[in-house]
């Protein structure tokens, strides 16, 4: 017996003839495109997105210390406790700081002055690149950090 075509015997039956894929490679290469462009927008994006938290982290660190060396000069000489100055003296040297770092993107969204800390909290926009293509345009990242005086004081 022999297989349609062949001319020789089949070693285990005759083979099914060739059927075609009919495009089977092309819809695992469009899936396989959209996996790859969805890794690369978690890749790009959300490092886009951890440095906007570490860049308001910083700022926000910078502004506080700032504002934290706004030093009652004559209540520290006169009791020898360390406050800081009354009024908007120790945020506005915050905004000073923060707006030097400002390029559209980085505001000042809190400044908490207490008598001896002050709390300052930060914002940074970021925009997706990858990711805005699926409709997620990025978002604001916040960051707080508190500073008050070094009295050289153990605690």
């Amino acid at each position: 017996m022999r297989c349609p075509g062949s001319p020789r015997p089949p070693a285990s039956g005759c083979p099914r003839p060739a059927v075609p894929d009919r495009g089977s490679m092309a819809v695992f290469t469009v899936l396989f495109s959209v996996a790859v462009f969805l890794l690369a927008g978690l890749l790009v994006d959300g490092g886009a997105a951890i440095n906007a938290r570490l860049r308001a982290a910083d700022i926000a660190e910078q502004a506080a210390r700032a504002a934290a060396d706004q030093i009652d000069v004559e209540h520290l000489r006169g009791t020898g406790r360390v406050r800081l100055l009354e009024g908007d003296a120790a945020c506005g040297e915050a905004e000073e700081i923060v707006s030097a770092h400002a390029a559209g993107d980085v505001a000042l969204t809190g400044c908490d002055r207490r008598e001896e800390e002050v709390e300052v909290t930060v914002s940074v926009r970021w925009e997706a690149f990858f990711l805005a293509a699926l409709g997620f345009p990025g978002s604001a990242m916040e960051a707080t950090a508190v500073a008050g005086p070094d009295t050289g004081e153990e605690a």
